[in-house]
């Protein structure tokens, strides 16, 4: 706990201070901004922005990424507040990949587009983090093992329930046969007697 206290202030240092200069200094932004831009209105079919909407876009995006890495350094809802800086940083790198370009720009395009992957890549990790916590998965995983040990313990109770009943039935029909073969004997021995004695008084 006491390392991630410490971790999450060093990840956001860097968003911070990004989102800070985007912010109070849109105007190095906007460049990239505006072909970012551009691209999202050709693509949409909607009119270009202009040089204030871009100003207020880049204001903008700066002002939610310092709020995001403020929440993730005081520990507040730091996974949201990470996977938030992730989004907001990807558009990023998109508009700064360096594939169309050459020379000195293609250079610094570079250099900003693994910066923004680095950073996405730490975010993410740090979205996921459970702290220690078992993962969705896991859960899932015990929760279906639980199921099934139960679904054993129902079968075999059903099982022992069967077993114990069909002894139970055999154990009554051999009760039964028994007291039906003393009461045939007992029958045969009452008949043999009453001949008997029937046959005493005749002679």
């Amino acid at each position: 706990m006491l390392l991630r206290r410490l971790a999450r202030p060093l990840l956001a240092a860097p968003f911070v201070h990004d989102g800070l200069s985007a912010a109070l200094h849109p105007a190095d932004h906007t460049g990239a901004a505006r072909e970012g831009a551009d691209r999202v209105t050709r693509a949409l079919g909607v009119d270009e922005l202009d040089d204030t909407q871009v100003s207020l876009l880049v204001r903008a995006h700066g002002a939610a990424t310092v709020a995001a890495a403020l929440l993730l350094a005081v520990g507040r809802a730091p996974r949201t507040a990470a996977l938030t800086l992730a989004a907001l940083t990807a558009p990023l790198a998109v508009v700064n990949q360096p594939f169309t370009s050459r020379g000195d720009e293609k250079r610094e395009r570079t250099g900003k587009f693994v910066r923004n992957l680095g950073a996405v890549g730490a975010a993410v990790i740090a979205g996921i983090d459970l702290e220690g916590r078992p993962g969705v998965g896991y859960r899932i995983g015990q929760k279906r093992a639980a199921a099934s040990r139960s679904a054993k313990h129902v079968a075999e109770s059903v099982s022992q329930d069967a077993q114990h009943a069909a002894s139970s039935a055999s154990k009554s029909v051999k009760h039964t046969a028994r007291a039906a073969t003393k009461d045939a004997r007992a029958a045969t021995r009452q008949a043999k007697a009453s001949a008997a004695r029937m046959k005493a008084r005749v002679s």
